[in-house]
């Protein structure tokens, strides 16, 4: 059984997954504060660890950042946002997927270099930060945090790099891994994606004309905005006082994109438009195909919410079963549990997600989730059905088994703790104590996406990384000073 891990207070914790972060930015609005905090709302799936916005008059940059979520940073009553009111911002909603989950890592991370003021937010993870901050510590650089992001600001502040026709361009392709990055300078902001678009960025539009930047269009869609399209891998779009401007920082078509399609099958809100296509949409597809590869006689299709919703809708539309919702989940209960026992922890699962009895006793029950990964919570749903009086139980999960780990910014357990990894298909299906097991295939998954196949990361499933990996990282690795070493990877001083 895999073993639990230990959160920031010492207590173990169950947790499958983890989100990454959530990025919003808008330019030219009187209520640009305002609407940031609505849309952090909106992105608040992306990560509960810190919430953070900062704004620009026009001439100096403010910020304010704290742990937890955006209602508890910015308290209802509280006249922060108000100190914040200018009509220029970004935010920012963090879960650590590159160190650890505390004040210094919070983000936007504010600093002040040569040309003045700079706040930055990112999504994503750098897989040569370990590199470069060594480079730049051997020189006599200072880092406050122990994120990668960090490293961003060094970069920028670098003469040479001041010197060249496009700093941030330059700056960016000396980056590897996956980043979807907001700036927000004084007078103007700029955002940017990774040239393989492995996390998601768009751009909105308000009705008086302000331009709008988000992880997600769900955030767009917040604050009454109209989703414009999505940042190309590989731009660079800056929002000022004449609009719109977008440049690329590497050649259009040299690289095929990677999007990370777990942004699909969990990560995303259901009313997200990303890569392309709805979410929820994509979702139902998933669950259709996942009928006809593990079809099963039984008598209700239930899914684990609320990531594993859509893909049961499709699932019992396929297969004709008849759909209902055999639990609920509590939107109060935090993700992971840290009481000091094991008694109180299978409490807070329960009051997490409670069973309805009626719905699924001496019934055969399918149920769909979005994915398995250490399996220890779904086998403790697992167990909640057979008590509730479930006659059979067949799990069935809408993505392939995860056998690694992700380093683009997903905080997934290392690729012991995974479930899948050196496990059948059947040894699965002791470990969680059901009838039956089935998973879709990775050409099932991929065939019900809009784009072409190899416009995806298949990493966690497949091993196949698009970014070469050299050596298996460790999101707390600057906290302990190892230097990784990674193939392709410029020189902090070209």
């Amino acid at each position: 059984m895999p073993e639990p891990v230990s959160d920031n207070d010492g207590y173990e914790v169950f947790a499958e997954k983890k989100e990454e972060c959530g990025l919003f930015a808008i330019f030219g609005d009187p209520e640009a504060v305002q609407k940031t905090y609505f849309g952090l709302h909106a992105l608040q799936h992306r990560g509960q660890e810190s919430a953070g916005i900062a704004s620009s008059n026009g001439e100096s940059v403010h910020c304010y950042k704290s742990m937890g979520t955006v209602m508890r940073v910015f308290r209802s009553g509280s006249d922060t946002l108000e100190r914040l009111r200018n009509p220029i911002a970004i935010g920012h909603v963090r879960y650590s997927t590159s160190g650890s989950s505390c004040a210094d890592n919070s983000q936007p991370l504010l600093a002040e270099y040569s040309r003045g003021q700079v706040a930055v937010a990112h999504n994503g993870n750098l897989i040569n930060a370990g590199l470069l901050r060594d480079e730049y510590e051997a020189y006599g650089s200072i880092f406050k945090s122990t994120s990668d992001t960090e490293i961003i600001v060094h970069l920028l502040a670098k003469p040479t790099h001041q010197s060249k026709p496009d700093p941030l361009g330059h700056v960016l392709n000396h980056l590897q891994g996956s980043y979807s990055l907001i700036f927000l300078f004084s007078d103007h902001i700029e955002a940017a994606r990774d040239p393989f678009g492995i996390r998601p960025l768009c751009i909105g539009r308000t009705d008086k004309g302000c331009y709008v930047v988000a992880s997600e269009s769900c955030a767009i869609d917040a604050i009454g905005a109209q989703f414009v399209r999505e940042v190309e891998p590989g731009e660079i779009v800056r929002l000022d006082k004449n609009g719109l401007h977008s440049r690329f920082f590497v050649k259009r078509g040299d690289i095929t994109p990677a999007h990370c399609i777990f942004e699909h099958v969990y990560f995303s809100k259901q009313n997200s438009h990303i890569f392309g296509e709805n979410v929820h949409e994509l979702r139902k597809k998933l669950g259709r195909q996942l009928a006809r590869e593990h079809p099963v006689e039984a008598d209700v299709v239930i899914p684990i919410p609320d990531s594993g919703t859509s893909a049961a809708i499709g699932y019992a539309a396929e297969s004709g079963i008849p759909f209902d919702m055999g639990m609920v989940r509590s939107h109060y209960i935090g993700r992971t549990f840290i009481s000091p026992n094991q008694k109180l922890r299978e409490l807070e699962v329960r009051l997490k997600l409670a069973i309805i009895p009626d719905v699924v006793r001496g019934k055969r029950v399918v149920v769909v989730d979005d994915s398995i990964v250490r399996g220890t919570t779904t086998h403790g749903k697992i167990l909640a059905l057979r008590e509730a009086g479930a006659k059979e139980i067949h799990m069935r999960a809408s993505c392939p088994p995860i056998r690694f780990p992700c380093y683009y910014g997903v905080d997934f357990p290392t690729k012991e703790e995974l479930l899948a990894n050196g496990r059948t298909l059947d040894d699965i299906r002791v470990f969680l104590e059901v009838d039956t097991v089935g998973y879709l295939s990775l050409e099932g998954m991929l065939s019900c996406a809009t784009l072409p196949a190899d416009h995806y990361c298949t990493a966690c499933w497949s091993g196949k990384y698009p970014i070469p990996v050299n050596i298996a990282m460790n999101k707390f690795a600057m906290e302990r000073y190892q230097l990784y070493m990674f193939e392709g990877s410029p020189s902090a001083n070209e």
